[in-house]
């Protein structure tokens, strides 16, 4: 596929290799990114970039001025995930139980060739906030980032971010104004019944029963309760209950994860979970307690920067290869959390196929080096289009 990237973005590709290979064999994850900051703080400082560390515990970031003029956010994210690595690769994870599955390796090494080539040619008027972004993988570091002051101590009049894709060819890209990515949010419940013998179930109330109910009039939600144009998911996870093959247990616990788009859709959910909960353990004589976790809002892109990212992404790939209306994903992303507080737009960058365990947070995931240079051309691309000379 031919690529237009931005002429010098090759001499920087080698560079953005080995800084990504270097932070995949040593993955670090929320909020314990202290290697990987002080390598990301270390070059934007070798760079020329003013540079601010602390913010979220382990957050960096950087400063381009030329001139005065708007502002623009780049966001990357730099943490890893709980899996032990399987690739085999001479670059593996170093560090047992830890792996680059998601690709944080590749947005941080993009986002550092970007800043380099901007800050040696500064083809722009106003100023760069190269957001390196810690804790995206459920804990949150873009809400701590936000709400410690990020875009009152470093003002973006827009904000952008980037991820990879698995099974989206190397040199496209895909991009769409409103919701991209889901909100999500987690639940404990507990079906309190009455334990029994096994053999004399009329003793007791059995609350395996009960929940096995409960999970299936949950189901009927999406299809009953929600607009058939509104999306939404409802998975339990985790069914825990008794210890012994003759024992009816007092207590069953389920767990798991509401995802959503729409905030109406969001509380229409979860209140009628709460309903049918109570009404089926009442009718049952057991008793129901649900405890829900708010985690990420849903990652909406706004119309002006959503068109923006995509004439930049067409200016490296060509238009054609740019996916205008992409299935939003039911996946969570906390750079909504910097999407709330600002316009931005989050777009998708093609990562090759997801073939043997490819794929985001599989233990034989890998990055493709291939797309580094497509990544950082975009950067470019988009901070010479928002910071026009």
């Amino acid at each position: 596929m031919p690529l237009d990237l931005v002429p010098g973005i090759d001499d920087l590709v080698n560079d953005m290799t080995a800084w990504r290979r270097d932070l995949h064999a040593h993955p670090e994850t929320a909020f314990e990114e202290t290697r990987t900051a002080a390598i990301v703080a270390d070059l934007l400082t070798s760079f020329g970039l003013e540079v601010h560390t602390g913010l979220a515990k382990t957050g960096v970031v950087g400063v381009l001025r030329n001139g005065e003029g708007p502002s623009i956010g780049l966001r990357a994210d730099m943490d890893a995930l709980f899996i032990n690595e399987q690739t085999g690769l001479a670059y593996a994870s170093t560090h047992a139980g830890k792996m680059h599955a998601c690709g944080h390796d590749g947005h941080t090494a993009m986002l550092l060739g970007a800043a380099k080539y901007l800050a040696q040619n500064k083809p722009f008027t106003g100023t760069v906030v190269f957001i390196f972004q810690p804790a995206e993988e459920g804990e949150g570091g873009a809400r701590v980032m936000v709400d410690e002051g990020l875009f009152e101590k470093f003002p973006v009049d827009a904000v952008y971010g980037l991820h990879n894709w698995p099974g989206m060819e190397v040199g496209t890209f895909a991009v769409k104004a409103g919701p991209i990515m889901a909100a999500f949010d987690s639940f404990e419940a507990e079906i309190i019944g009455l334990g029994a013998h096994g053999g004399m179930p009329h003793l007791g109330v059995d609350p395996v029963v009960v929940a096995a109910q409960v999970i299936t009039a949950w189901q009927s939600i999406v299809s009953r309760t929600i607009d058939p144009q509104d999306a939404a998911v409802i998975s339990v996870t985790q069914v825990n209950a008794g210890h012994a093959f003759n024992v009816i247990p007092d207590t069953v616990y389920l767990k798991g994860a509401v995802r959503t788009f729409d905030e109406g859709v969001r509380a229409r959910v979860w209140a009628r979970m709460e309903e049918l909960g109570t009404g089926i353990c009442q009718g049952f004589g057991a008793r129901f307690v649900i405890n829900r976790y708010d985690s990420y809002p849903a990652t909406i892109n706004s119309d002006t920067e959503s068109g923006l990212a995509a004439m930049a992404a067409a200016q490296v790939v060509g238009n054609v290869n740019v996916n205008h209306h992409p299935a939003p994903s039911m996946g969570a992303e906390d750079f909504a959390y910097m999407l709330s507080v600002r316009p931005g737009c989050y777009v998708w960058m093609g990562n090759g196929p997801g073939a043997g365990g490819c794929l985001l947070h599989n233990p034989q995931y890998d990055f493709n080096d291939a797309a580094l240079g497509v990544g950082a051309s975009y950067w470019v691309k988009l901070v010479e289009g928002q910071l026009s000379l």
